[in-house]
């Protein structure tokens, strides 16, 4: 390899740039470790967020670097280094690395942990050096811009190398920075702080009581989901915007921190942006998630913490189901108490979540730990929601209050099939009971709306070896659980959507609740 030009590239680099640093030329030129750097100069730890992580054919621009062929797997990896203190992104780096050349304790550390390159190698004692083959300046562009929160059209300082091993390239790196950060040897301000909120997806198991005979209703059980999840984060502003996760999702998003905000009587506003979503009309608690997470973001923005609960009655979420608010809280698998009913109770006729605004979201009457050994898989169709909005409102008029002798039934399977088999790791008798509901009681109601194809999965699922499946809330998500291999559900799952398109995930149970 011929030796680049390191001094002409920094010619070039100082005619855009006239005043560089010592620090930035120490970022541009050391051929040691950036994060120890870093660390160094910011005074505080530096930690690795993994952006994307793939395996990829090699171009031929990094056959050349890593002396592979074209079209050879490498493992692309991009990350940023973040403070772990101020949460500013210092350093965003994309990672070239041909698998077949780590050994094997650090490629699993590569694919599976956000670990600094360069503390890998170290923790491996694999002996390394850096070649330095190319540096430059370059306007950062809209994505960039965001990530470090500078303008688009601000220079970034950027950096190629590779890192060889037994004489051998082994991986090819390049690094960016914005030119601002340590113009004179101190890191530049950080922006003002953002919350960042995941919160996961749920699984509804169906309503115990739509009744009433006993003075309350509604009451439920669900499961926590592993995935997929809800991740949005916000940042101070002046007014009230949101950005990502489609026209709905942001509505949502949207209505739910405008009323915390009026509710805590701030003037300001938030930016809100949504970086991913939970399908939505699928039966997976979209849009509790969406309006839990945004309320609580910009009430932690402003600096109140307001619990799960009292965000829920804010923004209207829970006057059904208590699952929603719960798995948002604590996660696991849950079973809430329903709402007191009558002329003087929280709730006086049988309504949806959607239609009881006011009424406070139900109390958890059990929390427990799901299973680890148990996945489940989801099979979501592709297909438009059966029920919702007023025709959800007139299903509950039109199959209310549910015959007693099916409200009891539900409830004796609950009580001493779902609970126990939870409690007691037992899968075949929660699987008794999770099959026993879905012809129970309002269940039955919302399993015989469904599109033929979501019957057919439930029953499908079943047959390919699952424990148990079911229509999870008003669908059409169906869920199937299994404590072996889900290979053959899933792939049953696949071939029952095959002609009308779907989603599949493969999850766990999540036995905590939203993360900030």
């Amino acid at each position: 390899m011929t030796r680049p030009d390191i001094a002409g590239m920094i010619a070039v680099v100082e005619r855009q740039l006239p005043r560089l640093s010592t620090l930035q030329r120490v970022l541009l030129l050391t051929d040691g470790s950036v994060t120890i750097l870093l660390e160094a100069a910011a005074g505080e730890r530096v930690d690795v967020q993994t952006i994307a992580q793939e395996v990829v054919p090699a171009d031929a621009a990094q056959a050349d670097r890593l002396a592979c062929g074209v079209g050879d797997p490498v493992n692309r990896r991009a990350v940023n280094l973040v403070g772990a203190r101020t949460g500013r992104v210092f350093v965003q780096a994309v990672s070239f690395t041909p698998l077949d050349r780590l050994a094997p304790g650090a490629r699993d550390d590569l694919l599976a942990a956000d670990i600094p390159i360069g503390r890998i190698l170290l923790q491996h004692r694999m002996e390394t050096r850096r070649e330095l083959l190319e540096v430059g300046v370059a306007p950062a562009g809209a994505a960039l811009g965001r990530t470090f929160g500078v303008s688009a059209d601000a220079p970034v300082l950027w950096r190629r190398y590779v890192i060889v091993h037994d004489g051998e390239p082994l991986i090819s790196i390049e690094e960016r920075f914005p030119a601002a950060a340590w113009a004179d040897g101190r890191p530049i301000p950080a922006r003002a702080p953002a919350v960042v909120v995941e919160a996961p997806a749920r699984l509804h198991l169906g309503l115990i009581d739509l009744h009433g005979g006993l003075g309350r209703v509604d009451g439920g059980a669900g499961i926590t989901l592993a995935a997929p999840t809800l991740v949005l984060e916000a940042e101070q502003n002046d007014a009230l915007t949101v950005s990502g996760g489609g026209e709905e999702v942001a509505a949502r998003a949207r209505e739910a921190a405008r009323r915390v905000l009026d509710r805590l009587g701030v003037r300001g506003g938030a930016a809100i942006r949504v970086r991913q979503s939970i399908p939505r009309h699928a039966g997976l608690g979209s849009g509790t998630q969406t309006a839990l997470a945004a309320g609580a973001a910009v009430a932690r923005l402003h600096g109140a913490v307001l619990t799960a609960r009292e965000i829920a009655l804010i923004v209207g979420r829970g006057g059904t189901s208590g699952i929603g608010t719960a798995a948002f809280e604590s996660g696991g698998f849950v079973l809430d108490g329903g709402h007191s009913f009558g002329p003087t109770g929280e709730k006086q006729e049988f309504r949806p979540s959607a239609a009881s605004a006011g009424v406070p979201p139900a109390p958890v009457s059990a929390r427990l730990p799901f299973p680890d050994d148990w996945q489940i898989v989801l099979a979501i169709p592709a297909r438009p929601p059966q029920v919702g909005g007023e025709r959800e409102v007139d299903l509950f008029r039109e199959h209310c209050p549910v015959r007693l002798d099916e409200v009891r039934q539900v409830c004796h399977e609950v009580v001493m099939r779902l609970l126990p088999g939870v409690a007691g790791g037992d899968l075949a008798l929660f699987a008794g009971a999770v099959n026993a509901l879905q012809s129970l009681g309002f269940k039955r109601v919302e399993v015989r709306l469904q599109d033929p194809v979501v019957r057919g999965l439930i029953a499908g699922l079943r047959e390919a070896g699952a424990a148990c499946a079911g229509l999870s809330s008003f669908g059409p998500t169906v869920y199937a659980v299994t404590d072996g291999d889900p290979a053959e559900v899933v792939r049953a799952a696949e071939e029952l959507l095959a002609d009308g398109g779907g989603e599949i995930i493969v999850t766990r149970g999540r036995n905590y609740g939203a993360v900030f």
